[in-house]
């Protein structure tokens, strides 16, 4: 165990959403980072524990602080602040944060290296484009050195990461026909946020399914931009969210034309090659179908790929929980990269079954 004078001084930033509680539950827990100051700026003056009854007694009795406004956080003594707010909202208190504050934002915010990019899709101006070229795409396997020396760590979405993961190495590896790539993936009602919306009603949600962003979704270019790096020429793919009427868990099927004389035995031993000795994603067993309820509540990403019945054609199936290698897990992880400490520290946990 760390000692707590040596502990990572940690803020969160948005404390009161999902991707807040997540962080505070996976921190609590981390042997070298301590929680020393929360935001939440409609619920300044509360304690945690009365957002979130869950984790009343986290980390020990007072071991959380209030939350309080942004304004109000002192920033000279923090050396990792998350970001868990809104789009529009990081960029302005991201420029603002003294040098040896490292960033790691899970909002949109400098997910895009254009800052056009980012302007089109969420129809704000970027407030930062000087702090653009410095912020490093944070997808950790597959950005792990540029993460090392980041101040400004941009965590990927949901959506991109469940896609990226298995897709990146085969665009890379000439294995598929990059321009072909359907995604259509399903994620749980908590990707929505916590804010109270029509949409996310129980009433509206339970006993149905329903897509939703229909070719406008704002993680299609955040997965273009990826695949499109990875081939080295513009790529477009045709990208199609669902809501599961459940909690957690992102499941993306993911259909691809294999390249000429590829077959679905070379993605999968591509695959495994990728990722070998990586604690966090694991490449199945030929014939195994991973399911959410095989990672829930961890920080895993488990892919099986299979044999098309159509010649030339091949299915990936990728599943994460949204708010843990989705958001705040893989943030946690990126804070480990980015602070030289062990990648797994505080993201050991199994995942939750059933």
């Amino acid at each position: 165990m760390t000692d707590d004078a040596n502990r990572l001084r940690v803020a969160i930033v948005g404390a009161s959403g999902y991707t807040g509680a997540e962080l505070v539950r996976l921190l609590v827990c981390h042997p070298a980072a301590r929680v020393v100051a929360l935001t939440a700026d409609r619920k300044a003056g509360n304690t945690l524990d009365a957002v979130f009854p869950h984790l009343a007694g986290a980390g020990g009795e007072g071991a959380l602080p209030p939350l309080v406004a942004v304004d109000n956080v002192d920033w000279e003594g923090i050396d990792i602040a998350f970001f868990g707010l809104p789009h529009g909202a990081s960029q302005p208190v991201i420029a603002a944060l003294p040098p040896q504050v490292k960033a790691i934002d899970l909002s949109p915010d400098f997910r895009f290296a254009d800052p056009a990019v980012y302007s089109e899709w969420y129809g704000l101006p970027h407030q930062s484009p000087a702090l653009q070229a410095e912020a490093v795409y944070g997808l950790t396997e597959l950005m792990r050195d540029r993460v090392k020396a980041a101040r400004i760590i941009a965590c990927p979405g949901c959506y991109p990461t469940s896609s990226l993961l298995p897709l990146i190495p085969l665009v890379e590896a000439g294995l598929i026909e990059a321009d072909e790539v359907i995604i259509d993936a399903k994620s749980g009602v908590s990707g929505a946020g916590r804010a109270a919306k029509e949409g996310s009603l129980y009433a509206e949600v339970a006993e149905g399914i329903h897509a939703y962003g229909v070719a406008s979704h704002r993680h299609a270019p955040e997965i273009e931009q990826g695949l499109s790096l990875a081939a080295g020429r513009a790529i477009k793919v045709n990208f199609t969210p669902h809501l599961m009427p459940m909690n957690r868990g992102i499941l993306s099927s993911i259909y691809v034309r294999l390249a000429k004389g590829a077959s679905a035995d070379d993605l999968r031993a591509t695959l495994a090659t990728r990722y070998q000795g990586e604690p966090f994603v694991k490449v199945l067993a030929a014939g195994t179908v991973p399911a959410t309820r095989h990672v829930r509540g961890s920080n895993q990403c488990r892919i099986g790929v299979f044999a098309d019945r159509l010649p030339g054609r091949a299915i990936l199936l990728s599943v994460i929980d949204n708010l843990v290698k989705g958001a705040s897990g893989q943030a946690v992880q990126n804070m480990n990269v980015v602070c030289g400490l062990p990648e797994t520290m505080g993201l050991a946990q199994a995942p939750i079954f059933p």
